[in-house]
Parts: C-alpha cells; structure tokens; sequence
C-alpha cells in the first residue's frame, strides 16, 4: 500500500544499479514513488525491477534508467532532465553513488602507480569526484530544481518539504588505514549535510544522511580485496534494513526511535528514544540498530553488530610494511 506522503511524487538515486541504492529504489516504487535510477549499468535484479515498473499505471509507480557517469557533471543534469520529461520534475534525491578505496583510485596507489587509473596530469581522484564531488554537485542541481518549481507554483496550499538525503558511513567517524580517501569523503559528507540542516525550516528542503555500518551488497560480495578484510564471526547489515531507514526520512514521519545509549550505564541493554525528523539529522544503522550521530561528543560506533570488520588490521600491518619497504604503490 503506498504511502500518502511518497505516493506520486518523484525521486532520484544515483548509483541505484545495485546494492543500498536499489534497495531504496525498490522501496520507493513500492509506495508509490516514481524513481530515476541513474547509474552506469544495472544488475539484474535492477533490470527486473525497472520491468516492473516500465509501463503507467494507477496502481504501480513507474520506474526509469538513465545512464549515468556521476563524475560528469552534464550526465548530472541530464538525470533532471529525464525526471522533468517523464515526471513533471522532482521531489526527492538521493545521490547515492559511491566506491570503497577501489585499487583504481587509492591513496595507497597514486596516481601514476600500476594500479591506479588516476593520471597524474589529471588533477583529481576519481574516488573523491564519485564519493564527495558528485554529491555536492547533485545537491546544488536539487536545491536550484526545488526552488524553481516552489516559485513558479501557484498553488496556495503550503509546499511540501523535498528531500536531498545522503549516504555517509561509519567512516565518517572511525579511520581505518586502509582507506584514507573513503574516509576522507564521508566525513567531508556528514559535514555537508549538517552545514544545510537550515535548509530545512528557511525554504523546505530537508538534507539527511544515513551512516551505514557493513552492508551485504555487491561493494563488498564481488571485490575479493574488501572480502577478506571480514572475518565468519563479522555480522552483515542488509542493503533493505539501511533503505528502511533512509525511508523513514523522506516520508514525512515527524520522529523516528533510535536507541538510546545513555540509558545503558555502561552495559550492554540499551533503551530507546524519539528524535525529531529534521534536516542534518544523521543516523547510524547498524544490524538490528539505529543510532542518532551527535555532532558533538558523539560516542561512535562502537562495537555494535554490523559495525566490525575484523581482518582489517591485517590489512592495515601490509600497509604499514610497504611503507617500511620505501614504496607507496608499486611503479609502472
């Protein structure tokens, strides 16, 4: 059953081919929201879903594919584009695509190294123009998108709130060695979304993010580099249990619970609290947990379930020992 809030309004998802973005597509089609998926290619599972959901219908949202690079700012603005045409325009965005310190664009690997693709006459990491300049990008073509349709309305009735919502992640606050650029851009996003929260109350358009801990998606499943770094005891959190959340911030709720970690003492039993829905609001998901990410003296992630990759130190001495050895990537 769709819900009155999402239902025939119009979203955008980057990096919706797979994984927590087409987990969030699927759940905003399911009530009742049009969706651009926008991504270089589509999985599978990404293709049936856009089957589903090709033709008008009173009954189903309609779902499409645009092919999109999101280092390229014109293929950015193309995804607008595509909303507006089949659409009328749109509601909520997610720029949600994003890479794991892939060997192609790592600090462990310069540029001009063997396995980096970052040239070094290019002037730019290719993992911080998908992690962190795209969103910024995304967001600026949202808000300008947002106001134009608000003043050329003329309805009285009061505007709708539209919705820009972030991923960041539990390495927006913890920072492994592994993965200084990842780590780089997702505190550099929590950031970005707190600066906007103002958004919010002045012109209604609420900015959020999710921080999601280990999520069984393909980032992790299909790269054998980022696979081992989990050990069998590691927990995983599922891509639906992070796009739940990220539901619960662009549907209109007015308070979502999280747990509430100062009622604790210290132990290990956690109770639970109300936080108001409002724009800079971050929360942490974790398996079978949602947290609220203070801006000041914030405890962090902790231990909790879902949050652990347990081999990454491994990974961290092999880091530790190449520097010893006097390299910093191996030479072309």
């Amino acid at each position: 059953m769709a819900s009155s809030s999402l239902a025939r309004r119009t979203a955008i998802v980057t990096g919706a081919g797979s994984g927590i973005n087409l987990a969030f597509a699927s759940l905003l089609l399911r009530q009742g929201c049009n969706v651009v998926l926008a991504d270089l290619a589509l999985r599978p599972e990404a293709k049936d879903l856009i089957a589903a959901h090709s033709s008008p219908s009173h009954s189903l949202a309609r779902a499409v594919f645009q092919e999109t690079d999101v280092r390229e700012w014109p293929q950015l603005e193309r995804m607008f584009d595509t909303a507006i045409r089949e659409f009328g325009g749109v509601d909520i965005v997610c720029p949600g695509a994003g890479v794991y310190e892939p060997p192609f664009s790592s600090f462990w690997h310069p540029p001009g190294s063997s396995l980096s693709r970052d040239l070094p006459t290019s002037s730019r990491y290719a993992a911080l123009d998908i992690n962190l300049t795209h969103p910024i990008r995304v967001t600026q073509l949202a808000i300008a998108h947002f106001l134009s349709r608000r003043s050329s309305s003329s309805s009285a009735s009061p505007q709708p709130i539209n919705h820009i919502i972030h991923i960041s992640s539990i390495a927006g606050q913890v920072t492994p060695l592994l993965a200084p650029l990842y780590n780089a851009s997702k505190h550099a996003i929590s950031g970005f979304v707190r600066t906007l929260a103002p958004l919010d109350r002045e012109v209604g358009i609420r900015v959020t993010a999710v921080a999601p801990g280990v999520i069984d998606t393909p980032l992790w499943r299909d790269n054998p580099e980022k696979l081992r770094l989990v050990a069998e005891r590691d927990e995983w959190v599922s891509a639906e249990d992070v796009a739940e959340v990220m539901g619960w911030l662009v549907d209109g709720r007015g308070e979502v619970e999280v747990v509430d970690t100062s009622s604790s003492g210290g132990g290990e039993k956690e109770g639970k609290k109300m936080v108001k829905v409002e724009g800079g609001l971050i929360l942490e998901v974790a398996k079978d947990r949602v947290r609220k990410v203070e801006q000041f003296n914030d405890e962090g992630p902790r231990g909790a379930r879902g949050n652990t990759v347990s081999n990454i130190g491994m990974v961290d001495r092999e880091i530790l020992e190449m520097l010893g050895s006097g390299k910093c990537g191996e030479a072309k």
